[in-house]
């Protein structure tokens, strides 16, 4: 039976090169084809999670570049794949009435489905090498998604979360090799009982930061964020729904894996989760509040969100033994949010097909007479916000109270800390009903220069189907969050915490919906006094941050600049030195991986230059060019994509495949 694990991950990935084959003749039946695959997906997801022999099960294949691939089936792994398959399912409904209007819809579908299989393979993984490779696959495979369009804005997008995947993959990697070093082992089960009994903690620390660099790049925590707010408007409505309410999430899996295992109760680490996620939280929050751009508010608010799931993940380290609140809060905001944001995206693609465009000024009054839009836009923006009755209302008082409990049990100075974290989380869920309030006055209230009339014509009716599932569900989560929202939490719940709560949670009380009316009192203040009077002026929208005024501008792209060219010094004094004498001072596989890097670079001259020109000095010419991996917007004079970041980065992955093959060929 463990051999069903192996379905889920591996099934997407056949059924997406045979929708690329099918594509090339007959477009129609490739599309009932992925539909078909990706509602069989969610089949197979149903039977991990309803068969009794399928609990618990591990499958592991002994090798697998070195080591092992090692797949389980469990309670907080199988919901989080049946979140993905369900999300994929609804997103690719999404697609039948928005990809027509895309081109290369066939290079789509092919990474599609490999990206989903990579993706249930993440989170079915029993060990972090597992995750490793399912993790960056995904990276590499969702990169198709955000330059999708080949547009200028998109490939410039598409660079950045290049970037950020490479090297956040090749510092958890480092990280895991670490780990592996001094705990002997990877598997989640093992991990913890390892750590515990380690006794070098800095170096633990050293390996757990890098592990955390690539996990959190990928879930958008700040300041490794830079790749949200750009890659979401680039790519299209349904890459972006599944980007924010799925694809996220695999860096908060492997951050609570850490948290849960190699830093258990930690009260360090809890405590930098926590500040991550104020910061998180608060900076995407003002983020969302300024944008002009339908989608990159979504995108900002996505950064937020995940600042508020961070702050749950600290406090599940800080409470100890007690932190069945902060468990229950984190696992039901990642379920929450994802479903939100299954609604939010692909509304804002709904909206996109009509208008052409996700500029808030070109979108004023577009929903005015369209009541349908109306509602099934301003709910999820209410339980987002975490009005009492919907679902968001439920995860965000369990994370409040959790904060709470943490303030009762601390000392005086420590309590007064908390204390402020406290009004933070409650100033920052103010920005979100702030920021959600300005996209629907927008869209709904204000009164725009074009006529948008409604013909009822702008939803399919597959669409609004979805849609209108969606927020029922959101509702019955919200009306009955005991009998729902509850029981979702302790299915999951012994992945983040052992402990049980000692009572049902009164969630309609006054005490708990006391914390919902503060902030939603605060955004209401924020919006009338900052959204509409600062930046709503004579009928238009500012953003008052200036775009060149962010981290990737002013810090990464010099410091990669920098590095760049440090690279090349360092390279052309090694390229300098003998191979012989390289060969007798540096591992056979180093002498190997930079002879064939000679020969890639020597071939790539000759091409670039004609064989008949080629010299050695026209060699050390081309490699010594100045645009060698270069990172910058606008760069001095045309250059090809020889010497582009990419490329620099395709070189040092084939290098790494290199001495892989080398150590797996030679062990």
């Amino acid at each position: 039976m463990e051999e069903l694990l192996l379905y889920p991950v591996f099934v997407p990935m056949v059924c997406g090169v045979i929708a690329y084959m099918m594509g090339k003749w007959k477009k129609g039946m490739r599309d009932m084809f992925v539909s078909t695959a990706v509602g069989l997906e969610l089949l197979l997801v149903l039977t991990l999670l309803t068969n009794p022999e399928m609990e618990g099960a591990r499958l592991t294949i002994e090798g697998f570049c070195g080591l092992a691939l090692s797949l389980r089936d469990g309670q907080f792994h199988t919901l989080m794949a049946l979140l993905t398959a369900t999300g994929w399912f609804t997103a690719t409904i999404f697609c039948k009435e928005y990809m027509p209007h895309v081109q290369n819809q066939n290079r789509f579908y092919l990474f599609w489905l490999i990206t989903l299989g990579a993706t249930i393979g993440i989170f079915l993984s029993a060990d972090l090498f597992t995750t490793f490779l399912f993790f960056e696959l995904m990276s590499l495979t969702s990169f198709v998604f955000v330059i999708q369009t080949e547009e200028p804005e998109a490939l410039k997008a598409g660079e950045t979360y290049l970037a950020v995947a490479v090297i956040g993959g090749l510092c958890t990697l480092t990280g895991l090799v670490l780990l592996y070093a001094q705990l002997g082992t990877l598997s989640i089960e093992q991990l913890g009982y390892a750590a515990a009994n380690a006794t070098n903690r800095k170096e633990l620390w050293v390996a757990g930061i890098l592990v955390l660099v690539g996990f959190a790049a990928k879930a958008g925590v700040a300041p490794l964020h830079i790749w949200l707010p750009t890659a979401h408007p680039a790519a299209p409505a349904p890459a972006s729904a599944v980007l924010s309410g799925i694809l996220i999430k695999t860096g908060i899996y492997g951050i609570l894996v850490l948290t849960t295992t190699v830093f258990l109760y930690d009260v360090a680490w809890g405590a930098l989760m926590t500040g991550l996620g104020i910061i998180t939280m608060v900076l995407g929050a003002v983020l969302a509040v300024c944008s002009i751009d339908i989608k990159r508010t979504l995108a900002c608010s996505s950064i937020s969100q995940i600042g508020f799931i961070l702050v749950g993940t600290g406090m599940v380290c800080l409470l100890g033994e007690h932190n069945v609140l902060a468990a229950d809060g984190t696992i039901l905001h990642i379920v929450n949010h994802s479903l939100i944001k299954m609604m939010l995206f692909p509304i804002a693609g709904i909206i996109h097909l009509t208008s052409h465009t996700y500029d808030l000024n070109e979108l004023r009054g577009f929903g005015r007479n369209k009541p349908l839009l109306a509602v099934v836009m301003f709910i999820p923006m209410l339980s987002l916000s975490g009005l009492p009755s919907l679902n968001g209302y439920v995860s965000k008082t369990l994370l409040h109270e959790s904060i709470v409990a943490l303030i009762h049990e601390s000392s005086v100075p420590v309590s007064w800390v908390l204390t402020g974290v406290e009004w933070l989380f409650l100033f920052t869920g103010g920005l979100t009903f702030a920021y959600m309030m300005k996209l629907f006055f927008c869209l709904f209230v204000d009164k725009g220069n074009r006529n948008w009339t409604s013909n009822g014509e702008y939803m399919a009716e597959g669409s609004t189907a979805m849609l209108l599932t969606y927020s029922t569900l959101l509702i019955m989560f919200g009306l009955m969050p005991n009998d729902t929202m509850d029981t979702i939490a302790a299915f999951a719940r012994s992945f983040l915490s052992g402990a049980m709560p000692n009572h049902e949670i009164a969630y309609f009380s006054w005490v708990n919906v006391r914390g919902s009316l503060y902030s939603l009192g605060i955004g209401a203040v924020i919006f009338i006094v900052v959204v509409r009077k600062l930046l709503y002026r004579k009928g238009i929208y500012y953003d008052p941050i200036p775009q060149k005024f962010s981290i990737e501008m002013g810090v990464y792209r010099p410091v990669l600049k920098f590095l760049g060219q440090l690279f090349i010094v360092v390279a052309t004094l090694v390229d300098c030195l003998p191979f012989r004498l390289l060969s007798q001072t540096m591992p056979r596989c180093i002498d190997i991986w930079l002879t064939g890097l000679s020969h890639i670079r020597t071939y790539l001259a000759s091409k670039l230059m004609g064989e008949e020109q080629m010299t050695h000095s026209n060699v050390e010419q081309v490699a010594d060019d100045y645009h060698f991996a270069f990172y910058d917007d606008k760069p001095q004079k045309p250059i090809g994509f020889v010497h582009s970041l990419a490329f620099g980065l395709m070189l040092t992955g084939f290098g790494l495949c290199f001495c892989l093959a080398f150590i797996l060929l030679h062990k």
